[in-house]
């Protein structure tokens, strides 16, 4: 079967086989996020304090953001569909190997081993997924995929607290294999073989990755997400403390928000479908102007509902769009920049959960949704840079043909 063929038959089908990687980034969603539920578990189990607990969180992060660009790097030549059977099995291993985990180390270990997996799959999941569709599609097909993170934080998380709860932490781990092994499956019979037009080098890769624009866009990724952190990791106090919600509520409210962001990576891939640029500078915008609002809005309960709802939607509203871009300006070697964008972005999370922090050390809870959207602007101001950028580059391309014309 010729690849042309083999290319239609998948966009023919394209639901159920971007359904299999969507199933494998919820997978890979629950697995980074189950363990907050389940800390006080392990802590006891393993015999260790919660703190120590908490940095099966870091060292996943930590993971994350190493291993996207290194394992890309060491499996850039492995084709994509093999490639994905690949991470997804190594993510299946590293999560194993979590269930059976005997102590604390072992566990550590276990979990930066499948955190390994997580940027290259997302990154070439994206890659694989812009292919199965039509061009002007593109930005829905990879919010689709991506929604499986954002499904698992409104879905899979709770449901693997309450495994966890129930049948001791270990049995959260062994229904994310099992989600696993079901992608993988899937991946492998779903996903058409599609080969590239050309291959490329790790030279090729790297110049696509350093290229002004990209980094610029991983810049302006990286302040999206340290403008949701920089909230979203301390919202339990901030919900309690100021708009005065009983523990019990928080979880609801959260689902709740958990909710608007699905919307909003739907809508968000719809948006830069139809205008890339322009949505996420308006993205940027509205994001700003929600956070601002919550500053007040946390002074009554209604209000505070309701804006967080809001907030989810506007928080990942541009997360495809960048994805694309991404994927746009690195559009000759693109492997590398899109695996990389996964690790810049959890730096992001690393660095708003840390200048949160330092907010609430030296000005007080409070003054962290205005905080974060001050953030959220100099995330605006980086794409109207990188369009004003491609703007200047592409009228001196047309002063350039004009003048050899002549």
């Amino acid at each position: 079967m010729n690849t042309s063929h083999q290319a239609t038959r998948g966009k023919d089908r394209f639901p159920l086989s971007l359904l299999c990687l969507t199933l494998g980034a919820f997978a890979i969603g629950m697995t980074e996020f189950v363990i907050m539920g389940l800390l006080p578990n392990v802590a006891h189990d393993l015999g260790v304090t919660i703190p120590q607990a908490g940095q099966l969180i870091t060292s996943y992060a930590i993971g994350v953001a190493v291993g996207a660009p290194v394992l890309t790097i060491l499996t850039h030549k492995v084709p994509q569909k093999k490639l994905l059977c690949l991470l997804m099995i190594i993510f299946i291993l590293g999560n194993a190997l979590s269930v059976i985990a005997p102590n604390y180390g072992f566990l550590i270990a276990a979990r930066i081993g499948a955190a390994f997996a997580h940027g290259t799959f997302l990154g070439v999941g994206s890659l694989m997924a812009a292919r199965l569709v039509r061009p002007e599609k593109r930005a829905g097909a990879v919010s689709l995929v991506l929604s499986g993170l954002t499904v698992a934080n409104i879905v899979g998380v709770p449901f693997g607290t309450f495994i966890g709860q129930q049948l001791g932490w270990r049995a959260s781990f062994a229904a994310i294999v099992i989600m696993g092994l079901i992608s993988l499956i899937g991946i492998a019979r779903f996903i058409p073989v599609m080969r590239q037009e050309h291959a490329t080098s790790i030279a090729q890769e790297i110049r696509s990755l350093v290229n002004p624009q990209v980094l610029l866009m991983l810049l302006t990724g990286a302040f999206a997400c340290a403008s949701l952190f920089s909230v979203f990791t301390y919202i339990t106090p901030l919900l309690m403390d100021i708009s005065g919600f009983a523990e019990a509520s928080i979880t609801w409210i959260l689902v709740l928000f958990g909710v608007g962001v699905t919307i909003g990576n739907i809508v968000g891939g719809r948006l830069a479908d139809w205008k890339l640029m322009p949505s996420m500078i308006v993205n940027f915008g509205v994001l700003a102007i929600i956070l601002a609002v919550l500053t007040f809005a946390l002074q009554n309960k209604v209000l505070a509902i309701i804006t967080v709802f809001i907030w989810g939607i506007a928080a990942f509203g541009m997360m495809p769009g960048l994805q694309v871009r991404i994927m746009n300006l690195a559009s000759e070697a693109p492997l590398l920049a899109s695996t990389s964008s996964h690790s810049v972005l959890n730096l992001g999370n690393a660095s708003g959960a840390f200048l949160g922090g330092a907010v609430i050390t030296y000005m007080g809870l409070s003054h962290l949704p205005w905080i974060s959207a001050v953030i959220a602007l100099a995330g605006m101001a980086g794409a109207i840079a990188s369009l004003m950028l491609e703007r200047r580059l592409n009228s001196a391309g047309k002063q350039t043909v004009k003048l050899g014309s002549l």
